[in-house]
């Protein structure tokens, strides 16, 4: 149940590289990039929040590139109304770039840390060096070397936290997620800004500005004026003027000398500035799910915040938990007083067929009964009926929490949301994020039409972690889905063909999510129904 200790973390260079790892395709509309910002932006404030430094880099970072370097190219930004609105993402990203620069040092301070430690066990022991640890089941001796020649591929798990399995954990996964999801929502409800009132608050959420909402704003907004942020963009540009690529091998500590260089995205100069919430460090590691090719690691557990040790002290549970847990079973059975985010982490359930690790999405197994009876008359007509699947991020894992319906009109074979601004407008307003999407095929079977495929694409693009869940009440059959990639997802974007039904040349464009996959059914998980449909 629970996982190992602390493992190899990643210096900014490394997060920096699966940062950049992502695939921009111009033919996405420019509002779904949008919205992946937005999410981007969430998800970095939750991870700072449970106190993940390196998953938070990476976030920030992806999302300032993304804003700064490929949304400024897109065919559709050169309207009115995207142009304002890139113009406030570019505002976004000068807001939480100090984060960036805040994080960096942290992060390779803990990594030099790491790599003197190894260093200093390499010259105690010489032989230890060459010693592999042993192949995983299943792993042939090239397949073992190949593995453990990787470097941690999910900064998310370099963290302190304890690492559990999603499938053998999901009592205490409910547990957790109705905690943190209640203390969420009366904070939100209680704490404001003094003088902001309700709709303002929400339009700063919709506007995606980051932001600590959980602890009173006692200070007034700090103001740039323009000449001011002009010499403090030019002094980080002379701080970071290149980026050398220099990973290290397995043991081979970085000179004290070498200093890192990130080539950010040229941020523009706008006078406008604020500060992300300041977190406390804390770094967490984890085991990938087992399906994978496992990360290098050494041979035995280190304590990384040792000072100066050549042979370092097998830690204990004090020094890679920092918790009061003594012993596993008390992780076993953790009181409603102890469940907090950043003690445990989540293991990834699954990965894309690219290698990419996919967090675990726990889904309420009566959701889909319930969402069935709402379009119980719609089906009775033979017409399709959608809903949005809404939640948040904890421990590094995804909870469906919010079935909404919002405003759509439906055929027998469509159904398409109508007036989506009110939609994110809710969603921003709750500080929940879009994880898919429900919907009938009142006569027809069990499967993702060409139809349902674009329309999923642009929810996988937001997050890969998305999922569609298709029922044929007339079958008495369900499923959730996702789109594969490769070879789905490029498949998809890259197609031009127009017609509501039409073929594509690759046989394999979607697969099962749930059996197996990463979604898990979560007995006892709550969620609410929000239904925006007029009356």
């Amino acid at each position: 149940m629970a996982g190992r200790g602390p493992v190899q973390p990643m210096s900014v260079e490394q997060i920096v590289q699966q940062a950049d790892n992502f695939e921009y395709n111009p033919l996405v509309p420019f509002k779904h990039w949008s919205r992946s910002a937005g999410t981007l932006i969430k998800e970095a404030e939750i991870y700072d929040h449970e106190g993940n430094d390196q998953q938070t880099y990476l976030l920030l970072f992806r999302h300032a590139r993304l804003i700064l370097d490929k949304l400024p190219t897109h065919p559709e930004a050169r309207s009115k109304e995207n142009n304002i609105a890139l113009q406030q993402l570019q505002n976004d990203v000068l807001r939480n770039f100090p984060k960036l620069e805040n994080l960096k040092p942290r992060i390779n301070k803990r990594y030099d840390r790491y790599a003197q430690i190894l260093k200093g066990r390499s010259q105690a022991n010489a032989a230890n060096r060459q010693v592999l640890p042993t192949s995983p089941p299943g792993l042939t001796d090239a397949q073992n070397h190949k593995a453990h020649a990787r470097l941690p591929s999910d900064p998310a798990l370099s963290h302190e936290s304890e690492t559990l399995s999603a499938g053998e954990n999901r009592d205490l996964a409910v547990r957790l997620a109705h905690k943190e999801i209640r203390r969420r929502a009366t904070a939100r409800k209680a704490i404001r800004h003094p003088g902001v009132l309700e709709e303002e608050e929400q339009g700063r959420r919709t506007a995606r500005i980051l932001g600590d909402w959980e602890e009173t704003m006692t200070k007034d907004e700090h103001k740039t004026d323009h000449d001011t942020l002009s010499k403090q963009m030019y002094d980080v540009r002379m701080q970071v003027n290149g980026f050398k690529s220099d990973p290290l091998q397995y043991g081979s500590p970085r000179p004290e000398s070498q200093k890192s260089h990130i080539l950010y995205p040229t941020v523009p100069l706008k006078s406008a500035h604020s500060q992300f919430r300041s977190s406390t460090p804390s770094d967490t590691h984890e085991e990938s799910h087992a399906a994978s090719l496992p990360p290098q690691r050494p041979p035995k557990n280190v304590d990384l915040f040792a000072e100066d040790s050549a042979l370092p002290r097998r830690p204990s549970k004090e020094d890679i938990m920092h918790t009061d847990f003594q012993s596993r079973s008390a992780i076993a059975s953790p009181s409603q007083q102890d469940l907090k985010p950043s003690t445990f982490t989540f293991k990834p359930s699954a990965f894309l067929e690219n290698g990419t690790p996919l967090r675990t999405i726990f889904l309420p197994p009566d959701l889909r009964h319930r969402f069935l009876s709402i379009a119980l008359p719609n089906t009775k007509a033979n017409l399709e009926t959608c809903g949005i699947l809404c939640g948040t991020l904890i421990s590094n894992a995804l909870f469906i929490s919010k079935l909404v319906i919002p405003e759509q009109e439906s055929t027998s074979d469509t159904c398409e949301t109508v007036n989506e601004s009110n939609l994110f407008d809710y969603v921003d307003g709750e500080d929940l994020m879009v994880l898919g999407w429900i919907h009938t095929h009142p006569t027809q079977t069990c499967f993702m039409s060409s139809r349902d495929l674009h329309t999923h694409s642009g929810y996988q693009v937001m997050m890969p972690e998305s999922i569609a869940i298709v029922c044929a009440p007339s079958k008495g059959d369900w499923g959730v889905f996702r789109l594969t990639d490769p070879p789905g997802m490029k498949a998809v974007l890259n197609c031009t063909q127009s017609g509501l039904f039409h073929p594509h040349a690759e046989s394999n464009m979607y697969t099962d999510a749930l059996r197996p996959g990463h979604v898990y059914e979560a007995k006892g998980l709550q969620f609410d129904v929000v239904d925006m449909r007029p009356r």
